[in-house]
């Protein structure tokens, strides 16, 4: 066995060489790389999952090493979020999950990997409003899972389970090494892309990082080890798009909710993520509805945490959408 998946440790190391991009006009290039780190820290004892993260994966997060010689098949698989809990409700929305599947040949053993949130979607989109600290309290990291066994009737009944490729043992192994590297410096959860308009032509201010993310960098590694890869289907993936014009950056929580400079600003990003706080009573989720289409559409306002820093959204129509477009695969 190789350890290879999800881990930690102790300190949690920012990679200062990615700053704001910037080119040679000085204007600010787009979109904001996505920021990765030196190391993963252990989660917060306050972030508490519903549902524990991989509870049937590897304590110490290792896949299994395969011999050379074997073959190992590759799978597609995709079926509605949280389908466990409302069917095939959230796929006739078009929100998926997606995850990979892997099928020996030499044991006839079969497994499955994903990347996902660690303490649900809800908390790595939105913060928690805490009494003892001045600043949003996010509960963000996601990581890969990577467990025995494929679950056919989860991954077919309502949505995809197709035989997309094989690979040799050995590139296994490699793409294990890979996952490793990935997962140790990938350590947070995006939801939301942000985006000037919805047309082809649209500037990408920000870009998701998410199940499916995950799901095409390991396509894109597979085909950099000669992987073939091919689909029968169109392979369509879900994308939550924010519409805004220029983002302005506005900082990070020393700067904002340490600075009494700034006072005015962390109390606006706090009313903004008021709506949207956990464990709301069914009124109480009614009434935030109505604030935060206040907030997003007749305010044209959204507080956007991108990188452990605050971005500023100035929102235009059609503001929020969920598409499901075809990303091919490589």
């Amino acid at each position: 066995m190789r350890p290879t998946v999800f881990f930690t440790c102790s300190v949690l190391f920012y990679n200062l060489e990615i700053v704001h991009s910037r080119g040679d006009d000085g204007k600010q290039e787009w979109p904001i790389p996505y920021r990765r780190f030196d190391c993963r820290p252990a989660a917060d004892s306050y972030c508490e999952a519903m549902f524990p993260f991989c509870p049937t994966g590897d304590r110490d997060g290792r896949i299994p090493y395969m011999n050379n010689w074997d073959v190992i098949s590759v799978f597609r698989l995709q079926a509605p979020v949280w389908e466990f809990k409302y069917g095939s409700l959230l796929g006739k929305m078009h929100i998926m999950h997606d995850a990979i599947g892997f099928s020996s040949a030499e044991t006839g053993r079969n497994y499955t990997m994903e990347w996902y949130e660690l303490f649900q979607l809800g908390n790595c989109t939105f913060p928690h409003l805490r009494r003892e600290t001045n600043n949003p309290f996010w509960c963000n990291q996601g990581a890969a899972c990577f467990f025995e066994g494929i679950d056919d009737i989860h991954w077919s009944e309502n949505g995809t389970l197709e035989k997309v490729g094989e690979i040799s043992g050995g590139q296994f192994n490699e793409m294990a090494l890979w996952v490793q590297d990935d997962n140790q410096t990938g350590i947070y959860y995006e939801t939301w892309t942000v985006r000037s308009d919805p047309g082809p032509n649209a500037t990408v201010w920000f870009d998701s990082y998410d199940c499916s993310q995950f799901v095409h960098r390991t396509y894109r590694y597979l085909t950099q080890q000669r992987a073939k890869l091919s689909s029968r289907f169109q392979t369509n993936y879900t994308k939550i798009y924010l519409y805004s014009g220029e983002p302005t950056y506005l900082g990070d929580d020393d700067s904002i909710f340490r600075e009494p400079s700034a006072k005015t600003l962390a109390e606006d990003i706090r009313k903004f993520y008021h709506p949207f706080r956990p464990h709301q009573s069914y009124i109480d989720f009614v009434l935030s509805l109505a604030e935060a289409y206040q907030k997003v559409v007749e305010e044209k306002s959204f507080y956007l945490y991108y990188n452990f820093e605050y971005w500023h959204l100035p929102m235009k129509s059609p503001y929020v959408q969920i598409t499901y477009e075809e990303v091919p695969l490589p």
